[in-house]
């Protein structure tokens, strides 16, 4: 992308352009070094103000993307401050589009806080939460879903967000989108034609060539939105609940595909009182596992708390994996219980190294053994395929949608072209038919950010960290 956005962006944050801007970009806390960042045209006197003590220094003649040694001092009465490596990177070839001086210092605490500490005083102004990446976006470095995949990248808990994140980085979704945009502006050039010759026997475009290029746009939105609903879950992890009655082993499966000791394991009935989660890659795809209390209808207060809470996470699982023993005869409650839960079910056959291998299992059920780890390979590629199961088996040249934003305004482009080609099918004018067309362009430039209502962005940029 190239020129500013901030027509299109609010105008607090056209505003604040004109500011400097300084904040810690790695996490506080004790650690060998710390990313001091400053963005903005005053960024070479702030930061010359702390190598030159506050004597005026501008760093000019320094030579961009090149670190230098030098000792920082406080600009008010000189202090020193550390000794820290000072690099340049000057507008429009930067991060944000603008001049940036970014300062390695010692880590730790108090170091890089005086640091930033000592950068307002030499007049930059703490940053908000994104407000790095959102200056790339108004100064037009990034697209809106380039700038939704910096967040992506930093929340990733899995290789394959990760991976996911990264694409979208080097505009994999954004090239799609511009794509499509601008097959949308050729299919209104066609009908501009066809607007103009209508009453030629040969007119220059044909309808059907029309309605097929509706539908070849149609059939590529299709294909984007079928990857949304795993796409979201890429980004959250897919919340799998492992139920069952008590002592049925769900702790002990629990903490098999977790790899640590997380949830208590004994004989005795009951012990799982509350909810324990932890986030896993199950073959690079994230999944928030939820170890709940075991299911019965009597059972004293305490675990009848816990019954609650494991009702409530079952409600709004993605994914159950229902736990009972290999060998053993689920009971008629049982079964219908499992039969009324909304999300899809696994019936996962646990402690099969005391079962035995004879076991008849059919395609919904899969055995294993915490113990053993006999079976839990399988169950871990089920778990994938019944998630994820679009991003794994889309080619890698269809992008996936994270954002419930970006499958918002395509649903809206996708019945939109629609529309359109039910309004040229009933034999609507053409001319009040093109509106459908300006619909489906204006949401897919939503989705770049080519326009961008203040909401829109707020929202975008309110999740991104300090210094980011």
């Amino acid at each position: 992308m190239e020129g500013s956005r901030a027509a299109a962006g609010p105008a607090g944050a056209q505003a604040a352009l004109l500011d400097t801007i300084v904040a810690l970009a790695t996490p506080p806390g004790m650690g060998a070094i710390a990313l001091v960042r400053i963005s903005g045209p005053e960024a070479r006197a702030v930061a010359g103000a702390l190598i030159h003590g506050g004597a005026g220094g501008t760093m000019a003649g320094w030579a961009t993307r090149t670190g230098q040694l030098r000792t920082l001092r406080h600009p008010r009465g000189g202090e020193v401050l550390d000794r820290a490596l000072v690099t340049l990177f000057r507008g429009p070839a930067s991060y944000t589009g603008e001049d940036v001086v970014e300062i390695s210092t010692h880590g730790g605490h108090a170091i890089p806080a005086t640091v930033v500490d000592a950068c307002v005083a030499a007049g930059a102004r703490h940053a908000s939460p994104g407000e790095f990446t959102q200056r790339a976006y108004l100064n037009g470095k990034l697209d809106l879903t380039q700038a939704e995949a910096v967040a992506d990248l930093v929340a990733a808990h899995s290789p394959k967000a990760r991976t996911v994140a990264l694409h979208q980085l080097e505009r994999g979704l954004g090239a799609r989108i511009a794509e499509l945009r601008g097959r949308v502006i050729g299919l209104s050039a066609l009908l501009v034609q066809h607007i103009d010759f209508p009453e030629e026997d040969d007119a220059p475009v044909p309808l059907e060539r029309i309605a097929a290029e509706a539908e070849a746009v149609a059939g590529r939105i299709g294909r984007l939105l079928d990857t949304a609903p795993a796409g979201e879950l890429l980004r959250e992890g897919a919340v799998t609940v492992l139920a069952g009655r008590p002592n049925s082993g769900k702790s002990s499966l629990f903490n098999a595909l977790v790899g640590t000791e997380r949830a208590i394991v004994t004989e005795e009935a009951g012990t799982t009182r509350d909810a324990i989660e932890a986030v896993v890659s199950v073959g690079g795809f994230p999944f928030r596992l939820v170890d709940t209390a075991g299911l019965r209808s009597r059972a004293e207060r305490v675990e009848r708390l816990g019954i609650e809470i494991a009702q409530r996470y079952l409600a709004g699982a993605d994914l159950v994996l229902y736990c009972c023993e290999a060998g053993a005869a689920m009971g008629v409650e049982e079964s219908e219980f499992v039969e009324s839960l909304a999300p899809p079910v696994v019936l996962v056959r646990t402690k099969w190294d005391l079962a035995g291998e004879g076991d008849v299992r059919d395609h919904g059920e899969v055995a294993v053994s915490a113990k053993t780890g006999q079976g839990l390979g399988r169950l871990r590629e089920m778990l994938q395929k019944l998630v994820f199961r679009d991003v794994v088996e889309s080619r890698d040249e269809v992008p996936v949608v994270t954002r419930r934003r970006q499958a918002v305004l395509l649903r809206e482009a996708r019945n939109e072209i629609a529309a359109f080609s039910e309004a040229m099918a009933a034999g609507i004018p053409s001319e009040v038919a093109s509106a459908h067309l300006k619909s489906v362009e204006s949401a897919l430039e939503e989705i770049l950010g080519v326009i961008a209502p203040d909401e829109v962005l707020d929202r975008v940029f309110q999740d991104f960290c300090i210094g980011k």
